[in-house]
């Protein structure tokens, strides 16, 4: 099954500044997460806390993607950045 993604305006200020290489990864990985069967290889995890109502994944061994689940099938992007993403939503 596929997902949809929808990209909120903060995913796209945060992805525009990002080095083109990384841009090129995350572009990669996102390709990636639209097929479920690949969700445990981007450790897709749900998040805890206050961000309990968000999920991320790994997009390397320092920058993650956190995202919202709309619905079954389809998601909003909403940042991506390093480990410090997280303080992004506090």
């Amino acid at each position: 099954m596929k997902i949809n993604i929808g990209y909120k305006p903060s995913f796209i200020r945060k992805f525009n500044k990002l080095p083109k290489g990384l841009q090129d990864e995350v572009v990669e990985k996102i390709e990636l997460f639209k097929e479920i069967s690949n969700h445990q290889r981007l450790e897709v995890h749900k998040l805890k806390g206050i961000l309990k109502k968000f999920y991320g994944f790994s997009v390397n061994y320092r920058d993650r993607i956190v995202f919202e689940d709309m619905s079954e099938n389809e998601v909003a992007l909403l940042a991506v950045s390093d480990h410090e993403i997280y303080k992004l939503f506090l």
